[in-house]
């Protein structure tokens, strides 16, 4: 009897140290253990060292780090009525473990499944310009709505950010039509305001010169020099405005005289 006496013994050892290390978790700083004592909520444990009774007690190791949700693309209908594609990602993490167990089946997809609603919801509350132009605006409308959704199950929203907004070719083409004409339409404002503003400019010289003519021969002077530097094999020199008054005046005395 002594042989199955001491197996029957080495075996309950067994038993024992198998169920004593079952029983033994170890919790990081990070995590959190939420414990069921025969169904019943017991008080968070962790981090460190825990014991499960076995058989008694089940766990539930909760990670309290920030975790990241992937929103696959999704279409959605504009306020304006454009067709988009759009993904995003979603940072969040857990601030009261004990909700996160007891208040929702899975948090993960539940957070999830929130995500793709409210993106869909959101983006058709706004135009297609709004979507281009304000992404910061719609990020933070939707982490405020997730939020609120998210709070009763001890879920907090970090972030969320819109990775791309895919846009259907034809529409793409028309906005960049429209582009093209609204860069058209500055450049030729530009260039109407430098043609008035050129314009004053010269009517402003045009005065400056009528009060005083040798500055009209200084400029001409200046003029020939330029273009002679230019090496021309024809120069052009424009005679004084003396010159061309006193021609004036000699034909009409000329003609004067011959009547």
């Amino acid at each position: 009897m002594w042989p199955v006496l001491l197996l029957a013994v080495l075996l309950l050892l067994l038993l024992v140290v198998v169920l004593a290390l079952a029983s033994i978790t170890i919790v990081r700083e990070y995590q959190r253990c939420v414990v069921f004592r025969l169904g019943r909520l017991q008080p968070l444990r962790g981090p460190g060292l825990v014991l499960v009774i076995p058989f008694v007690e089940r766990r539930r190791i909760v990670d309290l780090r920030t975790l990241t949700a992937d929103v696959p693309p999704q279409d959605a209908i504009t306020k304006d009525s454009v067709t988009v594609k759009v993904d995003a990602v979603l940072y969040y993490r857990v601030v009261d473990p004990l909700k996160a167990i007891t208040a929702v089946v899975d948090f993960q997809q539940a957070i999830d499944l929130a995500s793709l609603t409210t993106l869909r919801n959101v983006i058709g509350q706004h135009e297609l310009s709004e979507l281009l132009k304000n992404r910061d605006v719609i990020n933070a409308s939707l982490k405020v709505l997730i939020d609120r959704m998210s709070e009763p199950w001890g879920i907090d929203v970090v972030t969320v950010e819109i990775k791309a907004v895919d846009i259907p070719e034809g529409m793409q083409r028309a906005m960049a039509k429209e582009a093209e004409a609204t860069r058209e339409k500055r450049a030729r404002l530009i260039k109407a305001e430098a043609e008035a503003e050129a314009s004053l400019k010269l009517t402003e010289a045009s005065r400056l010169i009528a009060q005083s003519p040798m500055a009209l021969e200084l400029r001409r002077m200046q003029m020939i020099s330029e273009v002679g530097s230019e090496q021309n094999t024809t120069t052009i020199v424009l005679m004084p405005a003396e010159f061309v008054t006193a021609a004036k005046e000699l034909t009409q005395f000329l003609a004067a005289k011959a009547k």
